[in-house]
């Protein structure tokens, strides 16, 4: 009878060993990254140089591709369908996932179909003017939203974005009247920013938009964030103004297929935690204001699991409808 067993466990053991090689292995092709966003803004100006880094560190390249709209929903179904080998990721705000399915109906569910694997960083969001805005302050956005409602544009990433929220947060607080310009991504956005398609524009801080500040092509009206963001000390966060329902920050990780194994989630885990510390990545970071964020798998599934009930309780007391 021992020797039964020990047989069967022996079998057992060989037979979970290609798995276990290909888990250590990982990875022995290029690797997939979608990036839920169109082309431009925080997660491609941080996140490509990242995913750059642990290609080479791993030896085969890490393919990006960017697959916006709908808030980066859609890119995240994408995900969410392919197949959990590893080979297929997601760089993204946490929105789609923890925002997002309180506000449209979704063909995946975040937290049975999509595995959280690493955290990447944390980004405030500025409050900017374009050239169209003829004031210049928080306070003259205000009273000229009230003096006339509807008069002022105010431009965001996408309708379950952040900015979304902190758009409808802000109408609720204040009693003004705005008008929400969704785009697809940052990108775009941008641009129509420099053209002054609009008066005001919500977005993470990266070099494009720093640039524009420089030049005075934006202006920064106020940030988010439990402090005031280190390149712009003199602009109030909308907790310091009056809003702590609208001092709302982005946080940007990578997702995988629900199924990925266990120890291609911990390798690449381990990596991106490692290399937020690198000097090349915190300059990165420090020079937009952005913060790294380090934590296990089971930390950040956590975290998220209590920003979606967090989220659900600010859209029910606001009553926020798409």
């Amino acid at each position: 009878m021992m020797q039964r067993r020990h047989f069967m466990l022996g079998s057992a053991l060989a037979l979970g060993l290609p798995a276990a090689q290909a888990q250590s292995a990982w990875p022995q092709k290029p690797v997939r990254v979608v990036i839920p966003y169109a082309a431009g803004g925080v997660t491609d100006s941080v996140g490509r140089k990242l995913v750059d880094k642990i290609g080479q560190i791993l030896g085969h390249n890490f393919v990006v591709e960017n697959k916006g709209g709908a808030g980066g929903t859609l890119g995240m179904a994408e995900v969410a369908k392919a197949l959990p080998d590893g080979y297929t990721l997601a760089l993204s705000a946490i929105s789609p996932l923890t925002l997002s399915p309180h506000l449209m109906k979704l063909s995946y569910d975040p937290f049975k179909d999509i595995t959280a694997v690493v955290p990447m960083m944390y980004s405030p969001v500025y409050v900017m003017a374009t050239t169209a805005f003829q004031g210049g302050s928080w306070q003259d956005l205000i009273a000229q939203s009230k003096a006339n409602p509807g008069s002022v544009r105010i431009a965001t990433s996408g309708v379950g974005s952040v900015g979304h929220i902190m758009v409808e947060q802000i109408q609720a607080r204040t009693g003004v009247q705005l008008v929400h310009v969704p785009y697809k991504g940052v990108g775009q956005t941008v641009t129509d920013a420099v053209g002054a398609h609009f008066e005001i524009m919500l977005g993470n801080p990266f070099s494009t938009v720093n640039s524009l500040i420089e030049q005075g092509k934006l202006r920064v009206l106020a940030t988010t964030g439990p402090q005031r963001a280190p390149n712009q000390p003199k602009v109030a966060t909308l907790a310091e103004l009056g809003l702590p329902e609208a001092n709302l920050t982005s946080l940007f990780g990578f997702m995988a297929p629900a199924g990925t194994p266990a120890g291609i989630v911990e390798k690449l885990n381990a990596l991106v935690q490692q290399q937020v510390q690198t000097k090349e990545i915190q300059e990165l970071l420090n020079a937009t204001d952005n913060i790294a964020l380090r934590q296990s798998t089971a930390t950040f599934t956590d975290l998220l699991r209590k920003e979606s009930e967090n989220n659900a309780a600010i859209i029910k007391k606001a009553g926020i409808r798409i």
